[in-house]
C-alpha cells in the first residue's frame, strides 16, 4: 500500500520512475490529507523524472525538513538558532535565489563584531542544509559553494600544576571542587556539574557519562584517579542526587552568572589571564601528554570522536619522536670531527693541534 498509518499518523511510500524509493511521513491523522500529499509528492517525481521539471522550493521548507532531520542530534539546539537566524532574512525566498555573495553580505551586516568561527559556523549551517537540498532531497541542481571565513591558529591554553593549585586557593570552595574534579577527569563543564550520585561507583572507581549526555553522543566511562575519588568523597551528604552544588546547596543546572563572576575573580586574583573553564580540559590533557600518555589512549579516556582532535597536544610531547630522529645520526665519528675543529680553532697562534 501507498499510505500506511503508524499511530495516529499517516505514512507515504512511492516508487519513483527513477526507481528510488520515498518512505516518509505525511505528518496528519487525516487520510484525505495524507492521500493529497502523496498524490503531489508523485507527480513532483513524474514530472522531474519524464519532463526534468524540478518544482520551486522555498527555504521554509528546507529548513523545516533538515530540522526534523536534525532532531535527536547533540546539535540541534544550535542548528534552531542559526536557522532562525537564516529564516529572518530567507523567508519565504526559492531556494535558488540563494547566493554566495548575498550570504556573506548578510553576515557582515547582521552580525558585525561577531569572530571568524561565530560566523563560519552560521555558514556551516546554510551549507549542510544547501547540500542535503541538492544532492540528497534533489530540490537544486547544485548548491551554491559558500566561502568561510578564514579562523586564526590559536594555540593550547594550558597552565601547569603549581598556577592550578594557585588558582584553586583562590576560588570558592564550591567552585574549586568542581576545578579540581576537571582537572583529575577531563571532563566537560556540563558533565561536571551536572553529575548525578547514580552515576558514580566509588567502589570501582569509576563514573559515567551516557550517551545522551556526552558532546559525541557516545558514552564514556570515567576512570576516577585519587584525587577524582577525594573530591567526591568530600561532597557526600550535600545533595541527594546531584554531586556537586553551588554555594546555596542547590545543583548549578547551568552556567549562572554568579558562577562565571567567581571564575573570574579567581582567576584575577590568582594572576591567571586569559583563562576558561573549558581550558581546564586542555590543561588535563596537556598533563597527559608531557607525562607520556599514548594519544590514542587520551582519545578514549577524554571522550573525543576522532584521533585528529587529539592531535593539538601532540607537540607537547616530542620525546616519543626522539628515537626516530637518531636514526639520522652519523655517530661518534661525526661528534669526533666536531670536537676536533673546535679543539683546533681553540688552540694560540703558531701552535697546531696534534
Amino acid at each position: 500500500m501507498s499510505l500506511r498509518k503508524r499511530g495516529s499518523t499517516w505514512w507515504i511510500d512511492i516508487t519513483t520512475p527513477s526507481g528510488q524509493r520515498i518512505r516518509e511521513s505525511a505528518e496528519t491523522p487525516d487520510r484525505k490529507a495524507a492521500q493529497e500529499y502523496h498524490d503531489r509528492v508523485k507527480a513532483e517525481a513524474w514530472r522531474r523524472f519524464k519532463l526534468g521539471d524540478r518544482p520551486r522550493r522555498t527555504w521554509d521548507e528546507a529548513a523545516l525538513r533538515f530540522l526534523k532531520e536534525s532532531e535527536g542530534k547533540a546539535s540541534l539546539k544550535e542548528y534552531e538558532r542559526q536557522v532562525a537566524f537564516w529564516t529572518e532574512h530567507f523567508q519565504g525566498q526559492p531556494l535558488d535565489a540563494i547566493t554566495r555573495n548575498g550570504t556573506a553580505d548578510l553576515l557582515e551586516k547582521s552580525k558585525p563584531k561577531a569572530k571568524p568561527a561565530t560566523r563560519n559556523r552560521y555558514i556551516a549551517c546554510l551549507r549542510a542544509i544547501l547540500i542535503k537540498a541538492a544532492g540528497v532531497w534533489e530540490w537544486l541542481d547544485r548548491a551554491p559553494k559558500l566561502k568561510m571565513y578564514q579562523e586564526p591558529k590559536l594555540r593550547v591554553r594550558w597552565i601547569t600544576r603549581q598556577e592550578a593549585e594557585t588558582l584553586l586557593a583562590c576560588l570558592p570552595d564550591w567552585l574549586a571542587a568542581m576545578a579540581r574534579f576537571s582537572l583529575a577527569t577531563g571532563l566537560r563543564q556540563a558533565n561536571v556539574y551536572g553529575l548525578e550520585w547514580s552515576q558514580v561507583d566509588l567502589q570501582r572507581g569509576v563514573a559515567m557519562v551516557h550517551a545522551d549526555q556526552a558532546k559525541a553522543r557516545r558514552a564514556i566511562g570515567v576512570p576516577l584517579n585519587e584525587d577524582a575519588v577525594a573530591v567526591i568523597r568530600k561532597q557526600l551528604g550535600k545533595h541527594l542526587r546531584r554531586v556537586f552544588v553551588g554555594p546555596d546547596g542547590e545543583p548549578v543546572d547551568c552556567w549562572h552568572s554568579y558562577a562565571q563572576k567567581a571564575w573570574l575573580a579567581g582567576c584575577k586574583q590568582a594572576d591567571i589571564k586569559n583563562f576558561r573553564w573549558h581550558d581546564l580540559r586542555h590543561t588535563w590533557a596537556s598533563w597527559h601528554v608531557q607525562l607520556g600518555t599514548p594519544l590514542y589512549v587520551l582519545k578514549e579516556l577524554g571522550g573525543w570522536e576522532t584521533l585528529e582532535m587529539v592531535n593539538r597536544y601532540a607537540h607537547l610531547s616530542p620525546e616519543h619522536l626522539k628515537a626516530h630522529a637518531e636514526r639520522l645520526s652519523l655517530g661518534a665519528s661525526f661528534t669526533a670531527q666536531i670536537r676536533h675543529s673546535e679543539e683546533a680553532s681553540e688552540a694560540p697562534a703558531g701552535c697546531v693541534s696534534s
